[in-house]
């Protein structure tokens, strides 16, 4: 196990009737005026929106509005909310809504305190010194971004999908209401659990030793994501199996299951956010299709880690260690499929021919990954494996 220092300062307020709290916690902080960040519609549908405005109001928070945040959040729109925080002279951002909101409002965050082009921080040219102090509520369960310090953001100029991650990226307060993702469609539902399963196996995989509490900890939330996603696939409104499968996706990436390890692998991310810049396709979609093709590539690099992965996740104790690593990586693949999540690059329209494509965009930050560096070519190999 690896030294660590462990620490995330994000308080967290979860459960039904939860969101009215959000102007009482903003006032708290002395906040007066907050920037409200947000994508399309569906606040307005499911009541979110009017929740926390009439909290705002309660508390005598003043509020402006910047809507339109997309899946695969871009900069451009980070560039306009940041215009709009400085013109407005607002005291703190809050956003309302899933992974692209918060990591959008992240990127604000630092970008109201620098000078620069935020894309400087995402590109590695500088480091985020501060960021302006940031709430939120969350909607949508999957990235865990309401209870970490990282961002991935789309620069759609450069085609570039990359990531930034700095202490001074956590949200302050986080509210999680599970009740409002009842009226999420079976699709979200769905890549809400195999993105937080990606975010544990990036981790469990990574080939770090003598981790024996953490390793048992990834196995729960695996088996619970798995198990709540199907129960809420036949019964979307079922609130235990809602929160359940929100807190895992929290879990599974606000740093506790990292404690210890080397820091995961991400050679999967990496690869999946050239699908996500190339092809507009849901980062969790992305995910099921790119993850079961590198564990076909890396699993004799950590085949101890595959074989307990197959025995421990999927109950598989006949035939050598190969073959039940193989056998493990197949029964993910079906799960994946039973969401009705798309499998192979075939299934979201890419063609054989534009492998070579997907492998240059991925390649531009290469070498990915922790348990074998991956290259160009490695990369086409995996997409090889994933096209069908």
């Amino acid at each position: 196990m690896k030294n660590f220092v462990y620490q995330n300062p994000t308080k967290i307020i979860f459960g039904q009737g939860t969101i009215q709290q959000i102007g009482k916690e903003i006032k708290k902080h002395g906040i007066q005026k907050v920037l409200m960040i947000y994508g399309g519609g569906s606040i307005f549908k499911n009541d979110v929106y009017d929740e926390v405005v009439n909290s705002l109001k309660e508390h005598g928070i003043e509020y402006v509005e910047v809507s339109g945040v997309q899946p695969n959040p871009v900069l451009s729109k980070v560039q306009e909310a940041i215009q709009k925080a400085k013109e407005e002279n607002v005291d703190a951002l809050l956003a309302i809504g899933g992974g692209s909101v918060y990591d959008t409002t992240k990127a604000v965050s630092i970008g109201c305190h620098y000078d620069g082009n935020v894309w400087d921080f995402y590109e590695g040219k500088e480091k985020p010194k501060s960021g302006m102090p940031f709430f939120g509520v969350l909607t949508i369960s999957a990235t865990a971004s309401e209870m970490n310090a990282g961002s991935v953001i789309t620069n759609e100029a450069e085609n570039k999908k990359w990531s930034c991650g700095s202490p001074v990226m956590y949200p302050k307060v986080s509210i999680i209401d599970p009740s409002v993702q009842a009226t999420l469609p079976p699709n979200q539902t769905a890549n809400t659990a195999i993105d937080t399963m990606a975010h544990v196996f990036e981790l469990y995989f990574d080939g770090t030793e003598d981790v024996d509490v953490l390793v048992e900890y990834s196995e729960g939330i695996i088996r619970s994501t798995m198990k709540h996603a199907k129960i809420l696939l036949e019964d979307p409104t079922n609130y235990q199996s809602r929160a359940q499968l929100a807190w895992c996706a929290t879990l599974g990436l606000n740093g506790s299951n990292g404690v210890g390890r080397s820091g995961g692998d991400w050679a999967s991310h990496g690869i999946e956010h050239s699908l996500s810049v190339l092809y507009g396709v849901a980062h969790g979609a992305g995910l099921a299709i790119v993850f079961p093709a590198w564990m076909k590539y890396v699993y004799s690099y950590n085949i101890d880690m595959f074989e307990r992965f197959a025995e421990q996740i999927f109950n598989i104790t006949e035939g050598t260690k190969e073959e039940k690593a193989l056998k493990g990586i197949e029964e993910l693949k079906s799960f994946f499929s039973s969401l009705n999540a798309p499998v192979t690059l075939k299934e979201i329209g890419v063609k054989y021919e534009d492998l070579d494509r997907i492998a240059d965009n991925a390649a531009m930050q290469a070498p990915h990954g922790a348990i074998k560096k991956l290259y160009r070519e490695d990369i086409l190999e995996i997409l090889k494996i994933a096209y069908e």
